[in-house]
C-alpha cells in the first residue's frame, strides 16, 4: 500500500478517534502496526502526535466565537467570561502538562504496546458504563463551564493526566472525571475539546523539538497530508458527538472500548502462543 494512502487512513483514524472517548493513540498505535507504514518509527511517534494539530484546529475552527475573547460581537461581559474560560482550561491544564514534561517519553517507552493499550480500553469503557448507570436519573450538578470551581478543574486535570497512558484516552478520561463530580455531558466534552487546545500543541511541539524540524520534502508532504485529512475529519467528528450526546449517554462507547480491547488481548494472546 502506498505511504500517501496509509497516511491517509491514519488521519481518518485520527479525526474520528481524537474526539469520542475511545483513545486515538491506542488506535493508531493499532492501525499503524496492521498498515506497517514505510516511514522509520521515530518519524511515525512524532507523525502519531502532530497530525493532532489538524485535529485541534477543528476545534479552534468550530468554537472561534466562544474561545476568542476579542470578538467585537461580544459583550464586555462575554468577553470577560470568555478569559475566565481560557484561566479555566490553564488550570486544568496544569497537571498534564507538569507529567507530560517529566514524564512523557518514559510512559511511552512502558505502555506504547498492544496489550497496555488494551487494557486501558476495557478499564475506562467499564468506567464509562458504571458512572452512566450511576448516573441515570439524576441531574447535572455543573451545566455551564462557567460554574466550574478551582477543586473541579485540578480534578478534571487529574484525569487529563492519566491519558499519558496510552489507550486511556484524553477525551475519554477528561470525560470520565467530569461526569464524577456531577458535570453535564454536553459541558464535559465541550470543555474535553477546549482542554485539548494547549495541551496537544505542547505535545505537537515537543515531539517537532525532539524530531529537530529534519524532514525530507517527503515526510513534510505525508505530515500535512495527514493534518489536512484530521482537520476534515475532526469536524464531522464533533458535530456528531455533541450532537449523539444531546440524546444518549457514553455506554456505547464503553461497550465498544470493552469489546476492542478484548479483541486485542485475544490476538496478543494468540500471538505470543504460535510465535
Amino acid at each position: 500500500m502506498l505511504d500517501f494512502l496509509k497516511v491517509v487512513i491514519l488521519g481518518i483514524v485520527e479525526g474520528i478517534t481524537e474526539w469520542l472517548p475511545v483513545s486515538s493513540t491506542g488506535h493508531l498505535i493499532l492501525v499503524g502496526d496492521l498498515l506497517s507504514p514505510g516511514m522509520s518509527d521515530e518519524f511515525m511517534e512524532m507523525f502519531n502526535v502532530v497530525i493532532q494539530l489538524g485535529a485541534i484546529m477543528a476545534v479552534v475552527v468550530l468554537y472561534f466565537h466562544k474561545l476568542n475573547p476579542f470578538s467585537p460581537k461580544k459583550t464586555e461581559k462575554q468577553k470577560l467570561l470568555t478569559w475566565q474560560m481560557w484561566i479555566k482550561v490553564v488550570i486544568a491544564s496544569v497537571p498534564a502538562g507538569i507529567v507530560g514534561i517529566l514524564f512523557n517519553d518514559y510512559l511511552d517507552k512502558i505502555f506504547y504496546k498492544p496489550l497496555p493499550v488494551a487494557i486501558m480500553l476495557i478499564v475506562y469503557g467499564v468506567l464509562f458504563i458504571i458512572i452512566e448507570t450511576r448516573n441515570a436519573g439524576r441531574r447535572p450538578a455543573v451545566r455551564r463551564i462557567s460554574e466550574l470551581s478551582v477543586q473541579m478543574l485540578l480534578w478534571i486535570g487529574f484525569f487529563q493526566m492519566l491519558a499519558l497512558i496510552p489507550g486511556t484516552s484524553r477525551s475519554g478520561a477528561t470525560i470520565v472525571g467530569a461526569l464524577l463530580i456531577g458535570v453535564s455531558r454536553e459541558v464535559a466534552a465541550e470543555f474535553t475539546f477546549f482542554l485539548a487546545i494547549p495541551v496537544m500543541f505542547g505535545a505537537s511541539f515537543l515531539k517537532l523539538l525532539k524530531f529537530g524540524f529534519k524532514f525530507t520534502g517527503q515526510e513534510l508532504g505525508l505530515l500535512l497530508l495527514g493534518c489536512a485529512v484530521s482537520f476534515i475529519v475532526s469536524v464531522f467528528a464533533i458535530k456528531f458527538l455533541m450532537g449523539y450526546i444531546k440524546k444518549h449517554d457514553f455506554k456505547v462507547f464503553g461497550y465498544y472500548r470493552i469489546v476492542l480491547g478484548a479483541l486485542i488481548v485475544l490476538v496478543t494472546l494468540v500471538q505470543m502462543i504460535f510465535a
